[in-house]
């Protein structure tokens, strides 16, 4: 992995038949864009970046002997959890920060940083969920990892985790369950917002493909230290593991999505 590479993909069993994915694994920028404008605290927040989920992908897919696609871009540069014409792609203003670099912006910057970021990003992830397709025999599972703020705007957020998804029910359902039956756990199910979002990472490559998946968040206070991150691996990685036992999770099947243009709860 070269260190100006907007991605790295961690090796695993390819034929074990699962895929993890961290969008908005890392806060970095390339040295020629400095920090956008902003003051270096904004990148120790939730805009620039999921806090806790590098560090817990890296040892769910050691655990599980499993690949991983990584982004290696902070989203304050470009948000790879968008799709191409999404107007959030790139970001004006997050959570009241506004941020200089990306405004104005030129057509020619905009496309710079699809070609260089974005789409590289979302070649490695269709490329090792093609490799462990083949590589298994069988349609992967994909499970995507995020966290999110213990509150927003003031409105505390009491999830532990949360599942996000769009139409297609078969991992959804069963990590849910899994989730819960702990009893010390609060799962939002599309809670704190909606996971039908068209043109992101889980409709790009599981619900136009067919692909049975599930977008986990973890509450970020809950994994912003080793400690945590240690604890949601040994809670996530049983379960995670059973959903890659079930054959129905390993079958092409289509869901009509629930979205519309970019919209997003």
């Amino acid at each position: 992995m070269r260190e100006t590479s907007p991605f790295e993909i961690i090796e695993g069993n390819n034929a074990a038949g699962l895929v993890l994915l961290a969008d908005h694994a890392t806060n970095r920028l390339p040295p020629e864009y400095g920090r956008l404008g902003l003051p270096e605290s904004a990148f120790e927040r939730h805009i620039a970046y999921d806090i806790g989920v590098e560090a817990l992908v890296r040892r769910l897919a050691a655990r599980l002997d499993v690949p991983a696609v990584l982004s290696r871009f902070s989203r304050l540069l470009i948000d790879p959890n968008r799709g191409e014409d999404d107007p959030t792609l790139i970001m004006k203003i997050s959570d009241g920060a506004v941020i200089p670099g990306n405004h104005p912006i030129s057509s020619e910057e905009w496309e710079s940083r699809l070609n260089r970021f974005h789409r590289p990003y979302h070649r490695a992830v269709s490329e090792t969920v093609a490799a462990v397709g083949s590589a298994s025999g069988k349609a992967p599972l994909v499970i995507s990892i995020h966290s999110y703020t213990p509150a927003w705007k003031g409105v505390p957020r009491p999830w532990h985790a949360a599942v996000l998804w769009d139409s297609d029910p078969r991992a959804v359902s069963p990590l849910i369950e899994a989730l819960e039956t702990s009893g010390d756990v609060l799962v939002g199910n599309n809670e704190p917002y909606d996971g039908a979002l068209r043109g992101d990472t889980m409709f790009r490559h599981c619900m136009e493909t067919g692909l049975a998946h599930a977008l986990i968040e973890v509450r970020q206070d809950l994994i912003g230290d080793d400690i945590g991150v240690a604890e949601w691996e040994a809670r996530l990685g049983p379960i995670f593991a059973g959903l890659n036992e079930r054959p129905e999770l390993h079958e092409i099947r289509r869901y009509p999505s629930r979205t519309g243009p970019y919209e997003h709860g």
